[in-house]
């Protein structure tokens, strides 16, 4: 919250404290390694959640509540854009005020909040759209190391957009608010710059989220309204985190009850006297190693740990953390909508993160919407990214087995899902095609204009302009040795080639790529064949009786079907199937696979689909022998 002293003085005193650093480039050299710079999340007297600052957005068109404290009992008014509102503190100093929603305005304006002899003043307020931005490292991968970042940071001067990054929680508790700080990162090897309200500027944009300063410039550039951007994301985090946590004991399904009593039982057996003494052993025998290595000691490595721990309760993916740290400060807060990216470190739990991953993101979606609100409030979801080196027509098979596969298909069936049952705010795009071997993809640019396109067209009045829903499946059915799909759109490769991304599989399970091709239906008047491209062929020499397909089953995979008209939609990752990893092919495993499998397991699974790899590249290589195409094709 902010300080309770008159606005002049507590800007006064924030320069000072960090002037030092200020400018990003010079941040690490004037401060040393983990120093924190701090204004605190609650304050004495009078003050207000640090949600509310100078240089902020307000929600437009929507009822504007703030809160704070201030003495117990005081009375207590806030006034901004002609109107006024006063309240009385509670016992427990906690106050709560609401103004009328306001029309979108670029006027700078002043927030004033008086109690007694107390006055803060917020200035330089708009009023606009405010999006907040959830997920992990992707997400939160900033524009600096992006391909093409430098261009954006230096053309980054919009007193339009105002940006918002959320500093992290520690211990798990639900918070009212947060400090404003500049923050280590382990693994960036900096500090950042958190908590603070910022008008859109070169030095500003460079720490933003990526995805989060395309999608806001897009929305910017085409509305002309001021637009805020809170970033609420947190690398390394799992869908759980950001879940509440007494919702994640309420959901009742077998994966998140698992996931819940694994984490009940670490911190029950946890420890905080024994932890803090291994911990100060492992100190000794460090200091002791360095020592005889002749090692030079860091000032601040040389004192043992003399804290207790917090333990397990405190760890970030502890179900709900960070939906209680980062989330919990911003509960209440009226705002436009959401866009999410997440689903990597689900991923590294095999198929039992899967699982609990399609148990806990649609109900994380409805959390997050009753946390600003509005049971319709827009959530644009970003597929999860690509990782691993390409697949290939050579090891196709081979690269089908990856779970975080499987997330991103669960994420498209949670949209899908919602979509049919009627619900015309939430949105979806894939990611895939922005592929990268790394596991952060630079190609972050597209991946949030992708979620422009989205907020443009369905909340913005643009949908006449701007297609954004992926081309859908309609119907699937087995016909001569073949599967024919239906879609609702056309569809096309954007290079005129042959359609790539689909495999198949028999009543056996064993998927190989398939022979993508439109459904023939007639001639024209020249005799030439006619094509419907919302119907396609899938087919193969290897799967006779296919029953099931998949498309783009590859964590970085061979995939190029898009919605016609280079429109940059690409066809979402899905199946038709439901098998779990590990019980396709049949027979390559005896046991079924509940977690991550085992190395042993891995290798017999891996060499069964080796082994369709092969099977094919032998069938291709005899036709090219025999001088025919695959198929007598």
């Amino acid at each position: 919250m902010s300080e309770a002293r008159p606005l002049h003085r507590v800007v006064t005193a924030i320069a000072l404290l960090l002037a030092p650093l200020l400018a990003a480039s010079h941040a690490d050299a004037q401060m040393p390694r983990r120093d924190v710079v701090e204004v605190p999340a609650v304050s004495e007297g009078l003050c207000v959640s640090n949600v509310f600052q100078s240089n902020m957005v307000l929600q437009r068109a929507k009822p504007i509540a703030l809160w704070g404290r201030a003495r117990p009992g005081a009375r207590v008014s806030v006034s901004f854009g002609g109107a006024l509102a006063t309240v009385e503190a509670g016992a427990d100093r906690r106050w709560r005020a609401a103004l009328p929603a306001m029309p979108a305005s670029a006027e700078s304006r002043t927030i004033t909040v008086q109690s007694g002899g107390e006055t803060l003043t917020l200035e330089n307020v708009l009023v606009g759209d405010v999006w907040v931005l959830g997920g992990q490292s992707n997400m939160e991968f900033e524009l600096a190391k992006v391909e093409n970042g430098a261009l954006e940071i230096v053309s980054a001067r919009d007193p339009l957009l105002r940006i918002l990054t959320v500093p992290y929680g520690k211990d798990g508790r639900m918070r009212e608010s947060f400090p404003r700080l500049h923050e280590w990162s382990d693994w960036f090897k900096r500090h950042f710059r958190k908590g603070d309200w910022d008008v859109c500027s070169p030095e500003v944009a460079r720490e933003l989220s990526a995805i989060g300063y395309a999608f806001a410039r897009r929305l910017r550039m085409a509305t002309g309204v001021p637009i805020g951007v809170i970033d609420a994301s947190r690398g390394g985090t799992t869908v759980e985190t950001w879940t509440p946590l007494e919702t994640m004991r309420e959901l009742g399904g077998p994966a998140a009850t698992a996931k819940v009593a694994d984490w009940d039982q670490r911190v029950a057996a946890f420890d905080p006297a024994r932890d803090l003494e291994t911990r100060i052993e492992r100190h000794r025998q460090r200091m002791e190693r360095f020592a005889k290595e002749g090692r030079k000691v860091r000032e601040d490595e040389r004192e043992p740990p003399s804290e207790e721990l917090p333990g397990p309760i405190a760890d970030p993916n502890h179900p709900g953390n960070c939906y209680a740290a980062m989330l919990g400060p911003l509960r209440g807060l009226a705002v436009k909508g959401v866009v999410f990216h997440q689903g990597y470190n689900n991923a590294l739990d095999g198929t039992r993160g899967v699982r609990l991953y399609e148990e806990v993101f649609p109900v994380m979606i409805a959390s997050w919407r009753e946390t600003f609100g509005d049971p319709e409030l827009p959530f644009g979801i970003l597929s999860l990214c690509t990782d691993g080196y390409p697949q290939t027509r050579e090891d196709y098979v081979e690269k089908m087995l990856n779970p975080g596969i499987e997330i991103r298909a669960a994420q498209y069936r949670a949209f899908l899902e919602l979509w049919q049952s009627g619900d015309r705010h939430i949105g979806f795009a894939s990611t895939y095609d922005l592929r990268r071997r790394w596991y952060h993809p630079q190609v972050k640019i597209p991946a949030g204009e992708r979620l422009a396109r989205w907020a443009l067209a369905t909340q913005y009045g643009f949908e006449r302009d701007l297609p954004w829903k992926p081309p859908a499946l309609v119907e699937m059915t087995a016909v001569d040795g073949a599967l024919h799909l239906q879609l609702d759109a056309d569809v096309s490769d954007p290079e005129d080639g042959a359609i790539q991304g689909f495999a198949i599989a028999g009543a056996d399970r064993r998927f190989q790529p398939a022979d993508a091709a439109y459904l023939q239906v007639g001639e024209d008047a020249r005799g030439r064949p006619r094509f419907d491209r919302k119907r396609l062929v899938l087919s193969s020499p290897l799967v006779p009786e296919p029953v099931h397909f998949r498309y783009g089953w590859g964590r970085n995979p061979l995939a190029n079907l898009q919605r016609g008209g280079n429109k940059d939609l690409p066809f979402a990752t899905q199946r038709s199937d439901d098998w779990d990893m590990g019980t396709w092919p049949l027979g390559a495993l005896d046991e079924p696979i509940d977690g991550a499998m085992t190395r042993a397991q891995r290798g017999k699974v891996l060499r069964a689909l080796r082994a369709e790899d092969r099977r094919r590249a032998l069938m291709e290589a005899r036709a090219l022998l025999d001088g025919a195409e695959p198929g007598g094709r």
